[in-house]
């Protein structure tokens, strides 16, 4: 069995943010799910997730501006995101948006893309250590 992880799920869409805890928690990871990116900084120093998955393309605070904060705070810079975006699977522009982001992952995503990713992403950090 594979290490039970603690991912922090970002995205205003209600019914992404569900079916994202499903596939995860199903899997035996502990979810910690938000609507928005108010006050994510704080949010991740206090929950200490093991891997971020951010939506891009939020109202509001977008997931660009919380990605640029997450990365330019002391205490949050390390943290592992992949970004989320249903902007276009090819979509270079996205992708270089979301280049300080530790992986990119397009919707819609299955349940093994979507696993795939949270343990490769979760593996890179521990192989930084």
């Amino acid at each position: 069995m594979s290490k039970v992880m603690k991912v922090m799920v970002v995205d205003d869409a209600s019914m992404a943010l569900v079916e994202t805890e499903a596939i995860l928690e199903s899997a035996g990871h502990q979810v910690i799910a938000y609507i928005d990116g108010v006050d994510l900084e704080e949010r991740i120093v206090e929950e200490r997730p093991d891997v971020v998955l951010l939506d891009m393309v939020m109202p509001g605070r977008s997931g660009y501006e919380v990605l640029r904060a997450v990365r330019a705070d002391e205490r949050t810079k390390d943290t592992r995101v992949v970004a989320v975006s249903s902007k276009g699977r090819e979509s270079e522009e996205i992708r270089d948006r979301c280049r300080t982001a530790d992986e990119y992952l397009a919707k819609p995503f299955t349940a093994e893309e979507l696993l795939t990713t949270v343990r490769k992403v979760a593996r890179d950090s521990e192989e930084a250590i």
